[in-house]
């Protein structure tokens, strides 16, 4: 009993889409073996599922970067980002995507057989480097979702701190910007404390001795308090005079300590919006490292290089089926139709492509076409010389006199 391999059912959508991602061609797919089908239809999955992590993670990173900055354990969701993270995150997948289809498009079936030699390594290496570079970009985003939990309790407890250690910084300086500002005045700044001390001295003295009860009239105000308070008012008026005559160096001393109050109350406000500022990419990747450990980290990578370099080593493993053949075969139709001729293997003493002769049949036709226009154009042209050399001749035989009088009439 015989059978039309090539009356098969049509593929359908999904697996046309898989096929193309593989690189595969469907003409040709669906005249060839089942096992060949599945095959391409795997590494198109794999493909595919490689772009479809890499948006996601992209998308992913892209919030994590431009999130608005708040405490790590805040949930809220800024929709606007989330916007642009699924538009960049799509973009990011659909490279991904066209990269890796490159990358399996590329890599050829090797010498044919399962084993992978050192020369099938060495060959495929470009494509096993670019494929690790994508498998990591891929796997951090993914890995720092993974331990979220971990991560935010750990961000967290680093904001608190940077919080403290930023108030303790901004103490300091303006501390020493404070004592700056009354060094600055100098001495007015030190009589009017003086002034001041004073008063106060005279106003607890005041206090204490109306608390005494002197003068015989029980506790109140005697002679000598009354005399205290004089003393007060007379350095109060002085006081006075001292503000008036210094008041626009005390009205700028005020004026700068107002400004340096609020400088460092907007600075201390700002604290915390500085400490969730350390919610990065790069933080949370480090973080990650922490919670997980080397191990974990490692094998996460690793899991996502072997899903991404799958595609590769499978085909440098794949033997020859009768859909290689079918590509042979119709490639050979391709050149012999449009006349080119390869001679395999032409050059000993050259290697890779250089080794094959290739003549374009179709090419050396139209140009040995064009050489014979070109010749044949030649003599044409030569023989209407040639002609109208000796027509001219023959016109100077007949009538030489009115020749040479032209001649003269020119000269």
């Amino acid at each position: 009993m015989t059978k039309d391999y090539s009356n098969v059912k049509r593929a359908g959508f999904v697996v046309r889409f898989l096929w193309r991602a593989a690189g595969g061609d469907r003409d040709l797919l669906e005249r060839a073996t089942y096992s060949d089908r599945v095959k391409y239809v795997c590494l198109g999955g794999i493909v595919f599922a490689t772009g479809a992590m890499a948006g996601l993670a992209g998308g992913y990173a892209f919030y994590t970067i431009f999130e608005p900055r708040s405490s790590a354990i805040d949930d809220a969701i800024s929709f606007p980002t989330v916007l642009a993270s699924l538009f960049f995150g799509i973009v990011w997948g659909l490279m991904i995507f066209n990269i890796d289809r490159f990358i399996v498009t590329s890599t050829g079936k090797g010498d044919g057989t399962e084993a992978i030699t050192w020369e099938e390594i060495k060959g495929a290496l470009p494509r096993i480097i670019m494929g690790a570079i994508i498998a990591l970009t891929i796997s951090k985003p993914v890995e720092i979702r993974m331990f979220k939990t971990e991560i935010d309790i750990k961000l967290r407890e680093k904001q608190l701190e940077q919080q403290t250690a930023y108030q303790a910084k901004v103490d300091s300086v303006y501390k020493d910007r404070e004592l700056k500002l009354e060094q600055d005045f100098g001495q007015v700044s030190e009589e009017r404390k003086s002034l001041m001390q004073r008063i106060r001295d005279y106003e607890d003295q005041y206090k204490a001795e109306t608390a005494q009860g002197q003068g015989g009239r029980g506790q109140g105000e005697g002679p000598v308090a009354r005399a205290l308070k004089r003393e007060q008012e007379k350095l109060e008026v002085q006081l006075q005079q001292f503000d008036q005559i210094h008041s626009a160096e005390v009205a700028d001393l005020n004026r700068r300590k107002v400004e340096l109050r609020a400088a460092k109350e907007k600075e201390r406000n700002n604290n915390e919006k500085i400490a969730n500022g350390l919610d990065g990419l790069l933080e949370r990747i480090k973080l990650a490292h922490e919670i997980a450990g080397v191990t974990i980290t490692l094998f996460i990578t690793l899991l996502f290089m072997a899903i991404e370099l799958t595609p590769v080593f499978f085909k440098l493993m794949l033997t020859k089926t009768p859909y290689d053949y079918l590509v042979e075969n119709r490639d050979e139709l391709i050149k012999a139709q449009n006349g080119i001729e390869v001679r395999y293997d032409y050059y000993k003493d050259k290697q890779g492509l250089e080794r094959h002769l290739i003549i374009n049949h179709e090419a050396d036709r139209i140009i040995q076409e064009k050489i014979v226009v070109t010749d044949i154009q030649k003599e044409l042209t030569a023989y209407a010389v040639q002609q109208y050399k000796q027509r001219e001749m023959q016109k100077i035989n007949e009538n030489l006199d009115t020749y040479i009088q032209s001649i003269k009439a020119d000269a």
